[in-house]
């Protein structure tokens, strides 16, 4: 069984810091310099493809790459991910019009798969159970960190110098990431010949692509019941059927049946998705319910979301302490327990809600996220060995990314629903009541999360040391 050696595991952690950054700065630096981006190359009514093609490009192929980082190790497929975001980045960079722009950031989006995949699992192969809740407040504050500096630096160069250097400030970046990782990081891979599963890879990748694309479009570029939207989930569900059966008959499936059948998995996969849509409705939403409706300034907004991103990583660095004494799906549920109280805080507040009310809303939020996502991921990793991390660990992080997938669908569904209601009423009472409604679907999701918590997820996770593995192979 292949191993990664834990000789300087402070460099390379940084390294796995600063290729997650590319992938979070990624998100948000683009969207303050889209005025820019449109003045420039024109295609305004493609612009939400920027961010979509982006997206989906990611989490469609964050699945595959954590099988491959299990049959040939985490290094290359990582190294692979950072150069593969880094010629999207210099290709976005010197886009010529909507259309190259679109399809450049496609090819960003299939690097930030890779490194999305891998950067836990290399973290879990380096860090033991008693310090991965640690070593995850680290790469969660990345997130945090983005949220805050990104949208400022981006509107730095849209308004100083260029939207292009959005892109370009990624090159350094990724350089510093690729020299660390390629001369400190070492596994001992046992090399063997693999029969890849190119079907099962093929047909996950349009099952899961069309369901996405359906997720994101439907409500935008069509309606929910059109034509288009019927024909793209009854492709989904037909390529996806066909997935199903190629993976059972597989010799090495790409997505193993085991990943989807155990209790264990299914029930943090299924959490770990409402926890994603509990969070891309907070981050969508809640800055522009503080300025339209309490009057805040874009600064103040974004303090209001940040908070969120500053509790995120300290509870997921305190919840090492309570998943060893309580377990990974108690501590989850405290983690629902604080979801739930920010949702209440979040359906209480009205047009004259105090600032302080969405801070400590944001603030439980982020707590309850550190303590369901960092304990569920570290518990997954627990219960099998290396030649099969990074499959469980892409596994979650896909549930995630479909969350938010969801999580855009159903509240711009709910959004657009209610603000056809309050036609003829004000844009801050209008913007108030779809926000509102938002803010209810976030306490639904908490709970959903907690029940999943409570009814499915077993409360002690087998761990690798008294659970036989299925399919368990040396990694090549």
């Amino acid at each position: 069984m292949a191993r990664t050696q834990r000789d300087h595991r402070t460099p390379v952690l940084f390294a796995l810091i600063l290729s997650m950054a590319l992938v979070a700065m990624d998100t948000t630096i683009v969207a303050t310099a889209i005025p820019q981006v449109v003045d420039d190359l024109g295609g305004f009514s493609q612009v939400g493809w920027v961010f979509s093609v982006y997206l989906l490009a990611q989490t469609v192929t964050i699945p595959i790459y954590g099988k491959l980082a299990d049959l040939y190790g985490r290094k290359p497929i990582l190294v692979i991910g950072v150069i593969v975001f880094l010629v999207g980045s210099l290709l976005s960079a010197s886009a010529w019009n909507m259309v190259a722009l679109i399809a450049f950031r496609a090819l960003q989006g299939i690097g930030a798969g890779s490194i999305g995949a891998t950067v836990n699992t290399v973290a879990g192969d380096l860090y033991s159970v008693q310090e991965r809740g640690r070593i995850q407040g680290y790469l969660s504050s990345v997130w945090g960190i983005a949220a805050v500096v990104a949208p400022a630096i981006g509107g730095l160069f849209a308004q100083y110098a260029s939207w292009r250097w959005i892109f370009l400030v990624n090159l350094p970046i990724g350089a510093i990431a690729l020299f660390l990782i390629v001369r400190l990081l070492h596994e001992d891979v046992v090399r063997r010949k693999h029969r890849i599963d190119y079907a099962g890879a093929g047909l996950v990748l349009v099952s899961t692509g069309l369901l996405i694309l359906g997720l994101l479009q439907g409500g935008t570029s069509w309606a929910w019941l059109s034509p288009a939207s019927f024909v793209t989930f009854a492709l989904a569900i037909v390529a996806g059927a066909a997935a199903i059966w190629v993976e059972r008959h597989a010799t090495e499936p790409m997505l193993p049946m085991w990943l989807w059948t155990k209790r264990v998995n299914v029930g943090s996969y299924a959490a770990t998705l409402t926890a994603g849509l509990m969070v891309i409705g907070l981050s969508v939403y809640l800055p522009n319910w503080a300025q339209t409706v309490l009057g805040l300034s874009p600064v103040a907004a974004g303090f209001v979301l940040a908070v969120m991103s500053m509790t995120w990583p300290t509870a997921s660095g305190l919840s090492a302490r309570l998943y060893l004494r309580i377990g990974f799906r108690n501590t989850a549920l405290i983690g629902s327990g604080f979801a739930i109280a920010s949702g209440v805080v979040f359906t209480l507040m009205g047009p004259q809600a105090q600032v302080w009310q969405p801070i400590v809303g944001s603030a439980l939020m982020g707590a309850g996220m550190g303590l369901i996502v960092a304990p569920l991921l570290v518990g997954l990793q627990s219960t099998v060995g290396w030649s099969q991390r990074g499959t469980i660990t892409g596994g979650a992080m896909f549930s995630r990314f479909l969350g938010q997938s969801l999580g855009a669908a159903v509240f711009g569904a709910v959004t657009n629903t209610v603000l056809r209601q309050q036609h003829g009423q004000s844009q801050s009472a209008a913007m108030s009541a779809s926000t509102h409604a938002v803010f209810i679907g976030l306490l639904l999701a908490a709970v959903a999360t907690a029940l999943i918590l409570a009814l499915v997820v077993p409360r002690h996770f087998p761990s690798i040391a008294t659970t036989s593995q299925p399919n368990v192979e040396p990694a090549g």
